[in-house]
């Protein structure tokens, strides 16, 4: 089972408990995508300026950052100057690391 970042401990509970209750059927699965929207971290756009804030809260060279999101540094470069943005787990991973810091990652 995928670990799942959470917004807060509460949150967690329960939403673990709603999933142990939607594998018995007793929540649907529209029921059940409501209690992963309102538990799971939420994904939210980034831009370039916002991505280097992030870093640099975290100390973090670029090199050292796009190893903790497993992509090359050219693309947090990339990022960090607009020119492309994070998408999919990148964004999930970048949002998570905004909320809760480099060790919710580590």
């Amino acid at each position: 089972m995928k670990q799942r970042q959470y917004k807060s401990e509460i949150s967690g509970v329960i939403h673990e408990m709603a999933t142990a209750l939607h594998e018995i059927d007793v929540i649907d699965k529209t029921t059940m995508r409501h209690f992963d929207k309102s538990c799971l971290t939420e994904i939210e756009p980034l831009d370039g300026a916002a991505i280097r804030a992030i870093r640099e809260r975290e100390a973090l060279s670029q090199a050292t950052f796009a190893v903790y999101l497993n992509i090359s540094k050219n693309q947090v470069s990339a990022w960090e100057r607009g020119t492309k943005k994070p998408s999919g787990t990148a964004l999930k991973l970048l949002t998570i690391v905004k909320n809760k810091g480099i060790e919710a990652i580590a």
